[in-house]
């Protein structure tokens, strides 16, 4: 996942947008960018995040020091260079975007065919946010392009595109990420992330409906295409990817947390010492778990430096392992002869917390450990973000494989909580981890926990179904 930011002021809008952007760091640990526009000029600057973050980054670059303009955009990314600036048959813009499209080889393929030009081929792929602008220069016009756009594409798409009459913001067609316009005296905002702008004095306006696009200058916001009715919100932002102090179609983060800590407890018999949640986006399910239960919270295993990136994003193994190992250091005297219960967001991969997490605890005495995760059993890699792609990644996935020797197509009984093959597959990842005992939180709990509506989310990672 990539998060986006737009500011448009009647002032200079560069220091708000280096610092709404950089609100967004918990979304992406590949490339920081912002582009900024003083009415005439737009100019750019993108750096690699891998190893040093976006403040340091910018704060240090001359370049962007030097940069002026009223309005601007700025991205985190989980894979693409961006913003680009590019010349579109409507006008010269900067874009950036957060989604993930699937058919980009075949798209990329048809317009070589036609004789359109890719300049960003990273490794050999095309750069999704320049395929998005060479669909978009199809159309008509801009918003007609953005449709295009959207029609075409296997996946999601939302888009911020900076040009002279303003910024265009365009939420995907299923409104799978968010995109929250906000708004301050002299300034207008839209972002991913409503945690980017709360330092920053601007207020939540309100949510871009799922497909719909807007022009947002000094003036106001003018809707050009209104939203559809079918919304598909990622559910997995409220349960990890998201920050606490976000909200997604009003509804808050660090709040469904504490609700699905709740429901984990008053579904749970286990009798234990203390719970603990693994990592931060634990925590709030383990505050929610002891108001529940009465269980004390206690914290045995301690994050050294915020300065580790967040083991999830990163896109390789290694460096997903080396911040499991690095991060997270052991309180031996809280742990020796205790039973606790574990709040974990999810499982996605399994093997930071088999391998870095769970040993730790067992090592320092650990009596019991009652793994708990906040969501069912991931089953089927993310069609519409850049998170998990293989079946290999995902540690159900892998479970199933022992029993057939294969990945099956058909993995319905596992998904069914009752069935006996649901129950066995839960007996072997208690093996594997090594665990007293693992206990999922079902679908309809997790769903209800955020206040929404089933059917405005999407639970695509753990049922393989959109309502699409």
């Amino acid at each position: 996942m990539s998060g986006v930011v737009g500011i448009i002021s009647k002032k200079d809008c560069r220091d708000d947008l280096f610092y709404a952007t950089d609100y967004h760091s918990h979304l992406g640990t590949s490339f920081g960018g912002i582009a900024v526009s003083d009415g005439n000029v737009l100019v750019k600057k993108i750096h690699s995040i891998a190893r040093v973050q976006f403040k340091s980054r910018f704060s240090e670059d001359i370049d962007f020091i030097n940069m002026r303009g009223n309005a601007g955009v700025g991205v985190i990314s989980d894979r693409d260079t961006q913003p680009l600036i590019m010349r579109l048959k409507f006008g010269e813009y900067a874009l950036c975007g957060t989604g993930y499209i699937n058919n980009q080889d075949e798209l990329a393929a048809a317009l070589i065919e036609e004789g359109v030009v890719f300049s960003e081929m990273p490794g050999g792929n095309v750069n999704q946010i320049e395929l998005a602008a060479k669909l978009i220069n199809k159309g008509k016009s801009l918003v007609e392009g953005i449709e295009y756009m959207h029609e075409r594409i296997d996946g999601s798409m939302s888009l911020l595109l900076l040009g002279r009459e303003g910024i265009y913001a365009a939420r995907d067609r299923y409104g799978r990420t968010p995109m929250v316009l906000a708004k301050r005296d002299g300034a207008r905002a839209v972002v991913t992330e409503t945690c980017s702008y709360k330092n920053l004095g601007f207020v939540t306006e309100r949510d871009l409906g799922p497909g719909e696009i807007v022009l947002v200058d000094t003036g106001g916001c003018k809707q050009l295409k209104k939203p559809h009715d079918a919304l598909q919100l990622c559910t997995f932002l409220f349960v990890y990817a998201g920050f606490p102090a976000s909200e997604y179609e009003g509804k808050n983060v660090e709040d469904f947390r504490e609700k699905s800590g709740k429901i984990i407890a008053s579904n749970d018999h286990v009798e234990v010492d203390f719970v603990a949640g693994i990592a931060d986006s634990g925590t709030a399910y383990a505050h929610g778990y002891s108001h529940e239960s009465g269980v004390p919270v206690k914290i045995p295993l301690l994050k050294y430096t915020p300065g580790w990136a967040r083991s999830y994003v990163p896109p390789a193994q290694e460096t997903r392992d080396l911040i499991a190992l690095m991060k997270q250091i052991t309180a031996d005297t809280l742990i020796t002869g205790q039973r606790m219960v574990i709040t974990e967001d999810s499982i996605v991969r399994g093997t930071q917390l088999k391998n870095y997490l769970l040993v730790k605890l067992w090592n320092a005495g650990a009596k019991e450990v009652h793994v708990r995760p906040a969501c069912p059993a991931l089953m089927f890699p993310c069609k519409f973000l850049y998170s998990t792609r293989q079946l290999d990644e995902l540690f159900a996935r892998r479970i199933i494989k022992q029993f057939h020797g294969k990945h099956i197509d058909d993995v319905e009984a596992y998904l069914d909580i009752g069935s006996d093959d649901y129950k066995k597959m839960i007996t072997a990842m208690e093996k594997d981890l090594n665990v007293t005992s693992l206990r999922y939180q079902n679908l309809d709990d997790m769903l209800a926990a955020t206040g929404l509506s089933a059917d405005s989310l999407c639970t695509y990672c753990w049922t393989g179904k959109t309502t699409n």
